[in-house]
């Protein structure tokens, strides 16, 4: 008898989705990992050693996003681009009929769509702004208008009118980037998997910035302090996502990874400066951009680049 895939009705996230923490969701792609992984019996956790990579690129930090060959290596899951040459709901039922199931080996396509058409964004972008992200669907049911997916924090259904407009949407005029999950080999589990996560781990600290992207940050925030006192607000909420939230949220995810390996406290502690910084940060601009008035933020940045600085050492000391 085939097996169903994960249920909405049912789905409890992770814990790194649990509403107490500093960041409950990072970016659309990351938190669709945790909750599609967790939701078929695997551990997330084992995959964030990739964070220590991130970098200050000038106008933004890192959109951090799991390296497909770590997924592979971990879980056994090959991530594939499908082109579409037909209409995407084709391609999904497709794909998804190829690999029933609620085991790893369970349906999985990643699509980009408009947020706008998402009533599970009710409050940010359903109905108000068109934003791109990407959700994964588990379950499309075109005669029946009904598709259940992962999207941020969450697991969905989706349906009729919702249904209807963000399929047309993904209809033109150019079709959108969609990706499909297939197995690979068996997922890795117990000692193994802690083995596997510490060698990449190690290889990711090998490909860590230079320098403190902390400070780099530090270096442009005048000009970006300057263009956020002359813009609107919707500017601020843009530039917050992907500066201060994608740096607080990943460090965060670092730290829960460093402590789901038992390593060194004082790197899951930094981390926990730096999430917890970041969104003290995101809050002073925030005022300072309502009220169009500068703002100081020396001692803020300090204690940044400093956790920045405990952090990485701690963790290359250990495994560098």
């Amino acid at each position: 008898m085939t097996a169903h895939p994960p249920d909405p009705a049912t789905h409890r996230p992770h814990p790194l989705h649990a509403g107490e923490r500093v960041w409950p969701e990072t970016n659309c792609y990351v938190d669709l990992w945790i909750g599609a992984l967790h939701a078929r019996g695997l551990e997330p956790l084992a995959l964030l050693g990739f964070t220590v990579t991130q970098d200050f690129e000038g106008d933004q930090f890192t959109f951090f996003k799991p390296p497909l060959e770590d997924l592979e290596t971990l879980y056994g899951l090959r991530v594939q681009e499908l082109a579409i040459y037909d209409s995407v709901e084709a391609h999904v039922v497709e794909q998804l009929a190829r690999r029933p199931g609620d085991g790893p080996e369970g349906g999985l396509v990643l699509v980009e769509v408009d947020g706008f058409h998402l009533p599970d964004t009710r409050g940010t972008s359903y109905g108000v702004t068109h934003v791109k992200t990407t959700v994964g669907i588990t379950r499309l049911d075109p005669a029946a208008r009904r598709m259940e997916y992962f999207h941020n924090a969450g697991f969905f259904t989706l349906d009729g009118a919702d249904y209807d407009a963000l399929f047309a949407a993904a209809a033109g005029p150019l079709f959108p980037y969609v990706e499909f999950v297939k197995p690979g080999g068996p997922a890795l589990a117990g000692g193994a998997l802690v083995t596997a996560s510490l060698e990449l781990l190690r290889r990711h600290l090998a490909r860590r910035p230079a320098g403190n992207p902390v400070a780099a940050y530090r270096a442009a925030f005048p000009r970006h302090l300057d263009a956020l006192l002359a813009r609107p607000m919707a500017y601020f909420h843009l530039n917050a996502f992907n500066v201060l939230r994608q740096l607080g949220a990943n460090f965060e995810l670092l730290g829960a990874h460093v402590r789901w390996l038992d390593g060194p406290a004082e790197a899951a502690e930094a981390c926990g400066v730096i999430a917890e910084g970041a969104k003290a940060m995101q809050f002073q601009l925030a005022r300072a951009v309502a009220r169009r008035k500068p703002v100081e933020l020396g001692e803020s940045f300090d204690r940044l680049e400093r956790a920045y600085d405990t952090a990485l050492g701690a963790l290359v000391r250990r495994y560098g």
